[in-house]
């Protein structure tokens, strides 16, 4: 095993709750970065399916199930294979397709085959992103450990 993998393992054995590692500051830092270029992109790209609510909904379930399925593909959790594909699919086209159907059915039937390859990359780089648990610090000495201590 290595130390990087040590550190995932013994992280996910501290007696703390699940809602925990969504309550880590870097994570949710970077939550805001992204929510907040999503919400300027909403003005200066005037694209007719790229609002302010559907920005914090979308971002809100990615937040929420992007880390979770990175860690089901990596750590090859087969039986949690399809609640991850569910959890994928609604963060990236199922809850973008409930909305615009209610708010704007046109804007859904020009934008949906053009939305959801590009929310399944960013869904993806998120996951890659949040896919740490534990702190910055622990990442570092993680890291360091790795590298034998060159860093």
């Amino acid at each position: 095993m290595t130390p990087l993998q040590a550190d995932q393992t013994a992280s996910r054995k501290r007696p703390y709750a699940f809602w925990h590692e969504y309550l880590r500051p870097w994570k949710l830092a970077t939550y805001a970065l992204g929510l907040g270029l999503l919400v300027v992109g909403s003005f200066h790209y005037k694209a007719p399916d790229w609002d302010i609510p559907i920005s914090i909904i979308m971002s809100f379930f990615t937040y929420l199930t992007a880390g979770w399925s990175m860690h089901v593909i990596v750590e090859r959790r087969w039986r949690q294979w399809p609640a991850m594909i569910f959890a994928t699919w609604w963060a990236v086209d199922g809850c973008y397709a409930l909305y615009w159907s209610l708010v704007d059915p046109v804007a859904l039937d020009l934008m949906r085959d053009v939305n959801w390859p590009a929310s399944l990359a960013l869904y993806w780089m998120c996951g890659l992103l949040w896919f740490w648990n534990g702190t910055l610090a622990e990442l570092y000495g993680a890291i360091k450990g790795r590298c034998g201590g060159g860093i």
